[in-house]
């Protein structure tokens, strides 16, 4: 009998960062868990490094990280960036379902890290076909769409009664969302237990897609300018002219 993901093993990743612009915000501290199986201990390689850039008071506020922090302990963002690549490609290799909460965020800001720091695309160094993401964000807004309120991952571990002891710490953050996204699977088995992690990795790309388009309009109507990305579990890259870095894009603002 095939072993359900949600019994099985599971990795989750978690950053915190200079702010929450995707294209131009930096990685301060990353995390990646690794849990065999429910209930098992877990492994932890956390992270921290210097972003080069000084890290804003607002975010400061968030994660409680600061430059004199980096600066004396904290290893150069080049480093990290290819380290965290590197971990991660590992566990797509050993078949090891990835949990990211809000995976556009953290996975396409660590794109643009890798693209800053080595030229290189996250997909030309992690293999992304192979890589499987589970999003609880995604997956709860699917199991629960008509519920209200937000759903950040404070609000979902305490909707779904997982502790989260000390938020907004990369590696607090990654174990949660690891548990909180074991007890979807065991609560929805008909909507989402029952599929394999593969079938949900494709499913999710669709259900956040027409989460977005909702939203979207949702915004049109509100008249709120604020454009939502349908693309998941990465924001395609942009050149100069807003158009998508493709190799057959032919655009110099590319270059």
């Amino acid at each position: 009998m095939q072993q359900l993901w949600y019994t099985g093993p599971l990795a989750s990743f978690d950053t915190e960062t200079t702010g929450v612009d995707v294209e131009h915000d930096r990685i301060v501290s990353a995390a990646l868990v690794v849990q065999l199986a429910p209930g098992a201990a877990v492994r932890t390689t956390t992270w921290l490094a210097d972003p080069g850039v000084p890290i804003p008071d607002g975010a400061r506020a968030v994660h409680g990280i600061t430059d004199e922090q980096v600066r004396a302990h904290g290893s150069p963002a080049r480093t990290v960036v290819a380290e965290v690549v590197r971990a991660l490609a590992a566990e797509a290799l050993a078949g090891r379902p990835v949990v990211v909460m809000n995976a556009p965020y953290d996975l396409t800001l660590l794109d643009r890290e890798s693209r800053r720091h080595h030229g290189l695309a996250l997909t030309d160094g992690l293999a992304t076909a192979g890589l499987v993401v589970l999003d609880p964000r995604v997956l709860d807004k699917h199991v629960d769409r008509y519920r209200k309120g937000r759903r950040t991952l404070t609000d979902l571990c305490a909707h779904y009664g997982v502790e989260l002891a000390g938020a907004h710490d990369a590696a607090a953050d990654a174990t949660a969302a690891l548990e909180l996204t074991r007890r979807m699977g065991t609560r929805y088995p008909a909507a989402i237990g029952g599929l394999t992690a593969a079938e949900l990795h494709l499913r999710q790309a669709v259900w956040h897609a027409a989460q977005a388009r909702g939203l979207q309009r949702w915004f049109d109507r509100s008249g709120t300018p604020e454009r939502v990305d349908p693309s998941w579990p990465l924001r395609p890259a942009r050149c100069g002219c807003g158009r998508r870095l493709e190799p057959e894009h032919g655009c110099e603002a590319a270059a």
